[in-house]
């Protein structure tokens, strides 16, 4: 499994990582816990680990262009694995019973398994083959970053889920509703 917690955060004003969560110091540690009840291994992919003071597995992204798809060839490069999950950081109330639903719906044929909710895709929750990897290295090569146009022209299952467990925190106004609901969402 790999949190993605690479990016820049413009819109939440400063590193949405490293802000405090639940009963965590970050985001971050607050995911990295939970993952790592559901799989036996657990890696943080970002372009700065030193950013974090806790010891954690990390896929250092060294591409210069801040978007998933560098962080995924990073997790390419750095993993020898037929197929990973992944979670982005900022995605809090994606809980085990989501999780697992992706993983009973993907089978070894498909290029990936992704959550999808009413409002669309959720390319940051979902399970990546080894199928893809040129995939990748192409768009980056194209300086394409669209995850979602590359997924539809692949063998991709979609699993549909509740909105509520997608509750991105991308502006400080989310994050601080996220914190409310935090303790009566279960």
């Amino acid at each position: 499994c790999i949190i993605f917690a690479g990016g820049k955060s413009k819109r939440m004003g400063s590193d949405k990582s490293l802000l405090p969560f639940g009963n965590f110091d970050t985001l971050t540690q607050f995911q990295l816990h939970k993952l790592k009840k559901i799989f036996k291994k657990v890696y943080i992919s970002t372009k700065n680990p030193q950013k974090f003071n806790f010891e954690a597995d990390f896929i250092e992204d060294r591409h210069t262009v801040f978007a998933p798809t560098t962080g995924f060839l990073s997790i390419y490069e750095s993993l020898d694995a037929c197929r990973f999950f992944v979670l982005g950081v900022d995605l809090p109330f994606v809980n085990e019973s989501v999780i697992r639903k992706i993983i009973d719906e993907d089978k070894p044929d498909f290029d990936a398994t992704i959550a999808k909710t009413s409002k669309g895709v959720e390319a940051l929750c979902g399970i990546y083959h080894k199928s893809l990897k040129t995939e990748f290295e192409q768009m980056i090569k194209e300086d394409k970053h669209k995850l979602n146009a590359m997924l539809r022209q692949k063998n991709v299952k979609y699993v549909e889920f509740e909105e509520k467990y997608f509750t991105n925190l991308n502006y400080m106004d989310d994050y601080k509703k996220a914190l409310n609901e935090f303790d009566t969402f279960g």
